[in-house]
């Protein structure tokens, strides 16, 4: 495992840094426009791209040494990061100029995503794949616990450029752990040349393998259809504590909140995962739509904390039981096309949440609950009226149907079952 960890801690440096930078353009963005869907749109170009190269990153993933891919992806990322710093150096910084740079750095993490994940197995032991799955659950906190707080205190003193600067530095240290670090050779079991299979049959293969398997079928959707609400709670929660508190009190928040992230991947690591996983993603799904709905009752900063701190905690254990389980059921030479689908799928709802959120708040939940609006003598008197209000109506339903879908979902099972009926594919 020792160079997977040193891989490991490459990356848990550089999201820090891409942390910053997220945090830091997205208040940017928010302060000069005052739209939440004009924000919303930072998200979608986040994550569209992404999921559209999906397939061909998988095959890049297995057909090429997966060290290479994520060396060359973070590059280009870092020399992104670095134009932006210096076009807002110089005060030439747009809004579309933000939104290309993000585009292109999802272009980047949609390579390096499936040929990490599928690096797991060639760096760890089976036995240790939930524990290494943790730690990959643990350094995703980074951003979460660390960048806000940081972000603010440093937009304060060095100002955004500065903290852009310092996401390129971070971008170069985890390259250093990469260049140094050697994957061992792997072994391909089905595919004798990787290199001369057929292109279209390889970008198609995922697909196949999945739609071949129920229950793999049942997982992507029922994690598609929560993340589409949990989505939209991304995009909401910085517009909602805005109505009613400050930029630094938001940093706290969310980096309180994102310590629940840290709790959860430090706990799976801990422990190495769980034996029966789908129990374990169930529970915690329930619980993340229980907290969703508490941050929608009220303009509480404690209340609106403490649900978040419970629900990113139990972010970490659902992905890292998920991914855990695809890693076992999937034989290593096609785990990067499969992966790179499989993130497609899941996430594949997300960009409709991040066109809606921000039209559906301004023009259809805000003016609701305005002193005036058509809830403000039923719903209002419950949740209150005024601006975030109606943000904090979204919650709730989301919160509501995300524990719905929950319970539905379980009911089915090919799902439930998944475990069982499914052979392992990865030895002791």
């Amino acid at each position: 495992m020792q160079n997977f960890i040193l891989i490991w801690f490459g990356q848990f440096i550089s999201l820090i840094g891409s942390g910053l930078t997220s945090f830091a353009l997205g208040i940017w963005v928010y302060q000069r426009t005052q739209s939440v869907t004009q924000l919303s749109f930072i998200y979608l170009f986040a994550l569209l791209p992404a999921i559209l190269i999906a397939p061909l990153a998988g095959v890049l993933a297995d057909r090429c040494d997966r060290r290479i891919v994520m060396i060359v992806s973070d590059s280009v990322a870092g020399l992104n990061t670095l134009i932006i710093a210096l076009l807002m150096s110089q005060g030439w910084l747009n809004i579309w100029h933000i939104y290309l740079q993000i585009t292109i750095d999802s272009v980047c993490y949609g390579f390096q995503l499936p040929a990490y994940a599928a690096a797991i197995p060639q760096l760890v032991p089976k036995k240790h794949f939930g524990r290494a799955n943790g730690m990959i659950e643990l350094s995703k906190a980074a951003g979460p616990l660390f960048s806000p707080l940081l972000a603010a205190m440093l937009m304060a003193s060095i100002q955004i450029q500065g903290v852009i600067l310092f996401d390129f530095v971070t971008f170069i240290f985890a390259q250093l752990t990469l260049i140094i670090t050697r994957f061992p050779k792997l072994e391909k079991n089905n595919l004798k040349n990787a290199k001369n299979t057929n292109l279209l049959h390889d970008i198609t293969f995922g697909f196949t393998y999945i739609l071949a398997r129920p229950g793999f079928v049942l997982l992507v959707l029922f994690l598609a259809i929560t993340n589409f609400s949990i989505g939209m709670t991304q995009v909401l929660i910085t517009p909602m504590m805005l109505s009613f508190t400050n930029t630094q009190v938001l940093g706290i928040v969310l980096s309180i909140a994102g310590s629940g992230w840290l709790l959860g991947g430090i706990l799976i690591s801990l422990r190495g995962g769980f034996q029966r996983r789908i129990p374990i993603i169930i529970t915690c799904k329930i619980l993340i739509g229980l907290c969703t709905l508490l941050v929608g009752i009220a303009p509480n900063v404690i209340l609106i904390t403490a649900a978040g701190f419970v629900s990113f905690c139990c972010i970490p254990i659902v992905m890292s039981s998920n991914t855990t389980i695809w890693q076992t059921k999937v034989p290593s030479d096609v785990q990067g096309r499969v992966f790179a689908v499989k993130e497609m799928l899941t996430w594949s709802f997300l960009p409709l949440a991040y066109i809606v959120s921000g039209p559906i708040a301004d023009y259809i939940f805000e003016p609701l609950l305005t002193p005036s609006g058509a809830l403000a003598n039923t719903i209002g008197l419950l949740i209150g009226v005024g601006k975030g209000r109606g943000i904090g109506l979204i919650f709730i339903l989301l919160g509501a149907f995300i524990m719905l879908v929950t319970v539905t979902a379980y009911q089915y099972p090919r799902l439930r079952l998944i475990e069982d009926e499914l052979r392992d594919c990865i030895d002791d």
